[in-house]
């Protein structure tokens, strides 16, 4: 298998020639649907897989051009490491040209070549005046600098040279590491008879294998993997930038569509409110209002919803964070490359990169909540974990949790955090050190233990001390954090502060009882006098 796998994408106008062009290069055409025939125009996506020069095996997605069926695009070009635009020299940049590269930019695809294509339709005059065209039309984007390309699909002109060079600019791609969850962003479901439920779609993050376990999100059902095909054949495991079918055993069908996201289990949290860094796209033309309806695209899903905004509108050109909360769930990390559409007209406005997949709802009168916001867009990783940490409160959170909250994983996680637990920033209670709270919290957290010992021995002084139990259901109470769920993690985190207290001299554990160092029982001359008659009482009566 080779150690680098990589996903190549066409993207454009209609009819300007990508799926003749994948099949040129690959002998496979990608057409598959009756309407796709009769209609001679690519709706669905297309899949074909290529093999280089140097013998590097690469899986090919070939998107529709239609403006009515840019939705297909989009889900086709969240798993593309290289981008392939394809212009017709006879008709040059045309509308869906224009979307494709702004959906693309905005995607985050960090390298590409430009392809034009039927050069054998037009004089070299007049491909030489397209190209210039072209090089000022990705002026400032991804494409600046990379090669344009003239072929005939027709004639196979230019198309060794294509691959030559398409062979050398692979070479630069950073492969994705298989690192986090697995991720597999459904695109296509079907079943196969004898064999059962079958999805399929690029594999974008972490690793599976066959006999692992996977939970269909956001639903949350959970099937095995019975078979794993590359590329059409049969392959012990899959990882990142692989064109992936997985045959999955005990699902139906109809439990799965496009959109759904097949992951490793626990790895996903499904949610109707997203927060966003979102660019407004230049070429929008009007300011986009405080809950206006948009097309929130993400992995293979479309999903209608409202844009949050921290003001009335946003002009076009801008950008800021916003929130957007979802009709239908959905199941993202932080990092992830989104894209919004009008609801009506649709085109395409902006998009950007999600900072928090399970956030709270952020006030419009709240402008703290929002700078906050920095922190997630700009910070290191250290002051993310911090970020989450904090807001956790009192609950803390599951490493699984800083994980999937931050998007950071495995060793490098690991690395993240021993500074932090070193130097106390962040303190773990449970399950070893699965379980962890912010150092600020935690600190806060005995402040309100002594401010509690304190007012008891002020109501209470002839009383020794406040029962163990007692303290631990105050504090907690306080916090805003019962119930039979957290009792367990609560109790572990009140032994460990209650040892740190007792350590530090300020609280004395006697028994069942706490108290204070500083407080001792005292009589005052009224009780003292009563206890001396009781103490003669006692003596008589023997």
């Amino acid at each position: 298998m080779d150690t680098k796998t990589i996903i190549i994408g066409t993207a454009g106008h209609i009819d300007h020639g990508k799926t003749a062009l994948v099949k040129a290069l690959t002998g496979i055409d990608t057409d598959r649907l009756k309407e796709e025939k009769e209609r001679g125009i690519t709706i669905e996506l297309g899949f074909a897989h290529l093999s280089l020069p140097s013998g590097q095996q690469v899986g090919v997605v070939d998107v529709p051009g239609h403006e009515r069926f840019v939705k297909n695009m989009v889900a086709g070009a969240m798993g593309m490491d290289l981008v392939v635009l394809v212009v017709a020299a006879d008709e040059g940049i045309m509308p869906q040209t224009t979307e494709h590269l702004e959906i693309c930019q905005l995607l985050g695809v960090k390298k590409g070549l430009v392809v034009l294509t039927k050069k054998d339709l037009v004089e070299q005059e007049w491909l030489e005046m397209v190209t210039e065209d072209i090089s000022d039309f990705v002026s400032g984007t991804f494409l600046e600098d990379a090669p344009v390309l003239a072929v005939s699909s027709t004639t196979g002109e230019g198309l060794d040279e294509f691959l030559r060079v398409l062979d050398e600019t692979i070479s630069e791609v950073v492969p994705r590491a298989p690192v986090g969850p697995y991720r597999l962003p459904v695109d296509r479901v079907f079943s196969v008879k004898g064999f059962g439920t079958v999805v399929t779609g690029t594999s974008i993050s972490g690793q599976i294998r066959l006999g692992d376990e996977v939970s269909i999100y956001p639903k949350g059902m959970t099937a095995r993997i019975r078979g794993i095909q590359i590329h059409g054949k049969d392959a012990q495991e899959a990882h990142p930038g692989m064109r992936t079918a997985l045959n999955l055993q005990g699902i139906d069908k109809e439990d799965v569509s496009r959109g759904d996201v097949a992951a490793t289990p626990g790895s996903l949290h499904a949610s109707c409110l997203v927060d966003l860094n979102f660019l407004y796209l230049a070429s929008s033309g009007r300011p986009l209002r405080h809950r206006s309806p948009v097309r929130f695209h993400v992995g293979t899903a479309e999903v209608i919803g409202r844009v949050l905004l921290q003001g009335d509108e946003l002009v076009p050109g801008s950008e800021s964070y916003i929130q957007i909360m979802l009709k239908e769930p959905v199941a993202v990390l932080s990092g992830d490359h989104y894209v919004i559409r009008s609801y009506s007209p649709v085109r395409t406005i902006g998009g950007g990169r999600i900072l928090h997949p399970v956030p709270r709802r952020r006030k419009r009168t709240r402008p703290a909540l929002w700078a906050e916001l920095d922190i997630l867009a700009r910070g290191g990783p250290a002051d993310i974990i911090g970020y989450h940490l904090e807001r956790a409160g009192v609950r803390g959170l599951l490493r699984s949790e800083i994980a999937m909250r931050s998007s950071i994983y495995g060793k490098r996680l690991a690395r993240e955090l021993d500074p932090l637990l070193s130097s106390r920033k962040v303190v773990c209670f449970e399950g070893e050190g699965q379980r962890l709270i912010h150092g600020k919290v935690y600190g806060i957290l005995k402040e309100r233990a002594l401010s509690i010992l304190e007012t008891f021995h002020h109501d209470n002084p002839l009383v020794r001390g406040l029962s163990k139990e007692e303290l631990r259901s105050r504090l907690f109470s306080a916090a805003g954090v019962t119930g039979p769920v957290f009792q367990s993690t609560n109790q572990r985190l009140f032994q460990m502060l209650l040892t740190d207290l007792v350590k530090s001299g300020k609280v004395a554990h006697e028994k069942d009882l706490v108290r204070l160092s500083t407080h001792h029982v005292t009589l005052g001359d009224e009780e003292e006098e009563i206890r001396r008659e009781l103490e003669l009482i006692f003596k008589r009566a023997g």
